[in-house]
C-alpha cells in the first residue's frame, strides 16, 4: 500500500552547515516525483531525509517534519531501520552485494529484518520481486550465480528487486540511470512506470528528458551560491514545469540556459 508523504518546514544540517532550507512538499501516493536542479543544490540530501539515510553521515540532523500517512519519521522512539524498511532506496551506482548470489541479494533486506521464512516462501518472494523488477526471465536459470556477474542495467534492476522484496510503501531512487547505457535506462524508466501502480516513487535525476518522461510531478531545487543551503524553488505537475513554469529560474534550468 503506497503512502502519502508530507514534508513541513524541513531543514537539513551537517553539523553547523545548513545543506537544505525550509522545504515544504506533499507527494501523493502512487505517483512518480522527480527532483531536478544543478549539482550541489541539496536534492540527494533531501531525498535521503525521506528514509533517514543521511544519518549515516556523522553530525547530520534535521529539524521539521517528514510525515508518511501522518506518522512523523523523526518522532522520538522511531527506529530508523523500520523507516528504511518502509521507504526503500536505490542508489546511483548499482550496488549488489558482490559475494552474494542473485537469490541472496534479493533476500538480503528481508534477512536483515529477521523475517523467518520457509524455503518455499523465500523462493516465491525471490520470483515475485525479480518479476516486479522485470529481471526474472533473464536470471531465473542462474539464481545461485553472483549478482556482480550481471550487466550494469541488470544489476540496477536487481537492486530494485532487493528494495521491493521487503514490501516498502515508498521507493527512493538517487539518479538510478546515471551509470547506465541508453537501453538499460529505458528498461529502468519502463519499470518505474510499472512500479508506480504499487509504490510512491521519488527520483533524483540530472536528465531533463527523463524527468519529463517518467514523472507526474517535478520539484526544482536551486542554490544561491557555494556554501548556501539548497532550496525548493518550484513544485508542480511535470507538464507545467516543463512547458510553463512559474519561476524564471526553473525556466532557465529546464530549457538548458544554466546548470
Amino acid at each position: 500500500m503506497s503512502k502519502r508523504i508530507e514534508v513541513n518546514d524541513l531543514n537539513v544540517y551537517y553539523s553547523k552547515f545548513k545543506a537544505v532550507e525550509d522545504v515544504n512538499i506533499t507527494i501523493e501516493p502512487r505517483t512518480v516525483t522527480a527532483f531536478i536542479g544543478p549539482s550541489g543544490c541539496g536534492k540527494s540530501t533531501f531525498l535521503r531525509t525521506l528514509n533517514r539515510m543521511h544519518e549515516v553521515i556523522p553530525g547530520a540532523y534535521v529539524d521539521g517534519q517528514v510525515l508518511i500517512d501522518g506518522n512523523d519519521l523523526y518522532s522520538p522512539g522511531v527506529d530508523p531501520v523500520l523507516v528504511r524498511r518502509q521507504v526503500g532506496m536505490v542508489f546511483q551506482r548499482p550496488n549488489p552485494f558482490p559475494t552474494m548470489s542473485i537469490r541472496d541479494n534479493v533476500l538480503a533486506g528481508v534477512k536483515l529484518n529477521n523475517r523467518r521464512m520457509s524455503r518455499g516462501d523465500q523462493d516465491s518472494l525471490v520470483e515475485s520481486s525479480l518479476q516486479g523488477a522485470n529481471l526474472w526471465n533473464e536470471v531465473k536459470d542462474r539464481l545461485d550465480k553472483p549478482g556482480s556477474g550481471l550487466s550494469g542495467g541488470q544489476q540496477q534492476r536487481l537492486c530494485i528487486a532487493r528494495a521491493i522484496a521487503v514490501s516498502p510503501d515508498v521507493v527512493l531512487m538517487d539518479e538510478p540511470c546515471s551509470a547506465l547505457d541508453p537501453i538499460s535506462t529505458l528498461a529502468i524508466e519502463d519499470l518505474i512506470e510499472e512500479l508506480k501502480q504499487q509504490y510512491t516513487i521519488v527520483i533524483v535525476t540530472h536528465n531533463m528528458q527523463q524527468a519529463s518522461r517518467v514523472s507526474d510531478k517535478t520539484a526544482f531545487f536551486n542554490i544561491a551560491g557555494t556554501g548556501k543551503p539548497g532550496k525548493l524553488i518550484e513544485y508542480d505537475d511535470t507538464a507545467k514545469m516543463f512547458s510553463n513554469p512559474s519561476v524564471q529560474a526553473t525556466e532557465d534550468y529546464v530549457s538548458g540556459r544554466f546548470g
